[in-house]
């Protein structure tokens, strides 16, 4: 099911259909995905979101339901997947610089990730 099926839908909703289309519970999901089962209803009541992480892990344990749909739910920017070609290609650029600038990349790009853990998380 996608999101143009439920628009508007928040994350609550979204688990309410996660938990009828698989026929699960508060206590499956959060035994799935490797969270407490409180932590799951903190975003069943909607006092918290989940992390980019729980979110992924949702997609990957429930593949009815995509990252992108999930994430949309979540009011989360789904994070960039990394093929193997991209990776080496951004490490044949790393390679490329010297001590110093692969130093100043390490720190933008710790940076970033953080940025990303703080607003998207």
């Amino acid at each position: 099911m996608t999101t143009d099926d439920a628009p508007g839908e928040d994350f609550a909703q979204l688990l309410a259909r996660l938990k009828d289309e698989y026929g699960v519970n508060d206590s499956h999901i959060a035994s799935a995905i490797g969270v407490s089962v409180s932590t799951v209803n903190t975003w069943v009541h909607r006092k918290r979101q989940p992390r980019p992480d729980a979110l992924h892990k949702l997609a990957a344990r429930y593949p009815k339901f995509t990252a992108d749909e999930i994430f949309a739910a979540a009011g989360r920017k789904t994070l960039g997947p990394l093929s193997p070609s991209a990776e080496e290609r951004l490490l044949e650029l790393f390679r490329g610089l010297t001590a110093e600038q692969q130093e100043i990349k390490e720190l933008e790009l710790r940076a970033l990730n953080e940025h990303n853990r703080s607003t998207l998380s």
